[in-house]
C-alpha cells in the first residue's frame, strides 16, 4: 500500500515495503479474529467478517499478547542493537506498551469518539518518535556482517 511506497521512497532496503504489506495483512487477520462481524472482506465488498473474540476478555488478551510477542520476536531476530540505546530504548518501549495495554483493561471505555481520536493522536505522537529513535540505534542482522 501507500505506507510501503512512502517507506521505499525514503529507504534503500527493498524488503521493507513487503514487510509493511505483511503487517497490514496480519493486522487485518487479527481484527477478523477479534471483531464482531463488522469488518469488510475488502474494499467494495459488502459482506462482513468477524469472529467476535472481543466477547472474551481472556481470549482477546491471549491472542493479542501472543501476536505482540511474535512481532517482538521477529524484530529481535531480524535486527540487532548497535549500541546500548538500541537495546534499552527498545525494552523501555516494550515495557511502556505492556503497561498501557494492561492498564487499559481495567479502565472504563472512552466517553466519546472524539476522546478516542485525541488519545490515539497523543499516543502516536509519543510512540512514533520513540520508535524512530530506536531504529536509529538498531540495524538489520544481515547488515551486521
Amino acid at each position: 500500500g501507500l505506507g510501503g511506497v512512502a517507506y521505499r521512497a525514503t529507504r534503500a532496503d527493498a524488503r521493507c515495503p513487503w514487510v509493511i504489506r505483511a503487517l497490514v495483512v496480519v493486522h487485518w487477520l487479527r481484527d477478523a479474529i477479534l471483531h464482531r462481524p463488522d469488518l469488510p472482506w475488502a474494499p467494495g465488498i459488502s459482506s462482513m467478517v468477524g469472529f467476535g473474540l472481543w466477547n472474551s476478555i481472556p481470549g482477546t488478551v491471549l491472542v493479542e499478547s501472543l501476536l505482540f510477542a511474535l512481532g517482538l520476536a521477529v524484530y529481535g531476530i531480524t535486527t540487532r542493537a548497535r549500541d546500548r540505546r538500541g537495546r534499552w530504548a527498545l525494552w523501555g518501549l516494550v515495557v511502556f506498551l505492556i503497561a498501557v495495554y494492561f492498564g487499559n483493561l481495567g479502565s472504563p471505555p472512552p466517553p466519546t469518539p472524539t476522546a478516542i481520536a485525541w488519545v490515539t493522536l497523543a499516543f502516536g505522537a509519543v510512540i512514533a518518535p520513540w520508535a524512530m529513535w530506536i531504529e536509529r540505534h538498531r540495524s538489520l542482522r544481515s547488515e551486521a556482517g
